[in-house]
């Protein structure tokens, strides 16, 4: 067994609802990640769609129960004194696979080894275990302190466990801005809508993180929501809707509820280029992409198209989109399970010198 200790530490992280182009709906989840020696653990696992259990929508009896386990201040929920590192961000059930980990005492440390892909009641660590990852060796003390954080002294849960995530639409009831609080809700987001902010008193807009200007919102009116947010010291993010795309909106609201630090993320840009013929993805690790196409037609009828789905290693991708799937006016959607970018698609071609000329398309 590994005699190397590691540091032990928790990090807010965010599994990114959305809608997706097929219209299946993704759950949004803030949770607390895994951060050995540095490094978020979920990074490891490129291609995994998973969160903690230590999730922001848990009640607080719940919350409570999930640090004792890891604790080890209570029974291992699986066999072989087994507990779950990751599992389904939609369920708890095993049967969808989790991430488990044998986590034991060894002396005055913790360690935790033998980690596997989990899907019944008996794991078979040869051939679905992690074989690159762990074990890790934890000193108890500084390991029990940064889980202990987590609970006030009544069970409740402590100002480092992230709250759930709220968005604030401002426009008229219409029937897009509808459309997308019901959306939001549905993956988790909360969502209301008002025609105006500015009179709300400050500790009800810092419980936003995101901020949506419908399109008949005018330029004077989203200045003066700003100055509100401003004025009750607020870090929500003001977006204003790119089209009225419902998936394409979700969107724009998870990129904007996303406060990962740029150290820790995996999806760091998305660009469309050479008028369109291709997209600019970069990635700081491993992980699993999905590209997806929005678009309106000449009748403003909605369009979507999944262009891409792969794990990329490390680096920035050129990846040739599909031309009829970015006519008129279009954008890009790229997924990770932490993140979301979007994207406009300028189809105007690049002249000599910098120039630009002739819009094609719808």
């Amino acid at each position: 067994m590994t005699s190397e200790y590691v540091t032990f530490g928790l990090a807010p992280a965010m599994r990114a609802g959305g809608v997706l182009a097929d219209g299946a709906y993704q759950t949004h989840r803030d949770f607390l990640d895994f951060v050995m020696d540095g490094r978020p653990l979920l990074a490891r696992l490129a291609d995994l769609d998973a969160v903690s259990p230590l999730a922001a929508d848990l009640g607080p009896s719940a919350l409570a129960e999930q640090v004792r386990r890891l604790l080890l201040e209570a029974e291992a929920p699986l066999e072989g004194g087994r507990r779950v590192i990751y599992g389904c961000p939609e369920c708890e059930g095993l049967e969808c696979g989790a991430v488990t980990a044998v986590v034991e005492r060894d002396g005055p440390d913790v360690v935790w080894r033998d980690f596997v892909w989990q899907t019944g009641d008996t794991p078979d660590v040869e051939r679905d275990g992690y074989h690159d990852i762990g074990p890790y060796r934890f000193r108890g003390e500084q390991y029990r302190a940064a889980l202990k954080r987590l609970l006030t002294a009544d069970g409740a849960p402590a100002p480092e466990v992230p709250t759930g995530p709220r968005a604030l639409l401002i426009g008229q009831r219409a029937a897009v801005l509808a459309k997308l609080a019901a959306a939001l809700r549905t993956i988790g987001i909360g969502a209301e809508i008002t025609l105006d902010a500015v009179g709300a008193h400050a500790d009800e807009l810092r419980k936003y993180g995101a901020v949506v200007f419908g399109r008949t919102v005018r330029p004077g009116e989203c200045d003066a929501v700003r100055d509100a947010f401003a004025a009750a010291r607020s870090d929500a993010v003001c977006v204003t809707a790119l089209a009225p795309i419902v998936p394409l909106l979700v969107a724009q609201v998870e990129q904007a509820l996303d406060r990962t630090p740029h150290d820790r993320r995996r999806l760091l840009g998305l660009t469309a280029v050479a008028g369109g013929a291709e997209a600019v993805v970069e990635v700081a690790s491993a992980c699993r992409v999905r590209l997806a196409a929005h678009r309106l037609d000449r009748l403003s009828r909605p369009h979507a198209h999944e262009l891409f789905d792969t794990v990329l290693a490390p680096g920035t991708h050129r990846i040739p989109l599909d031309p009829r799937a970015v006519r008129g006016r279009s954008f890009l959607t790229a997924r990770t399970s932490d993140a979301v970018r979007v994207t406009p698609v300028d189809r105007r071609r690049q002249a000599p010198g910098g120039l630009r000329f002739g819009p094609s398309g719808d």
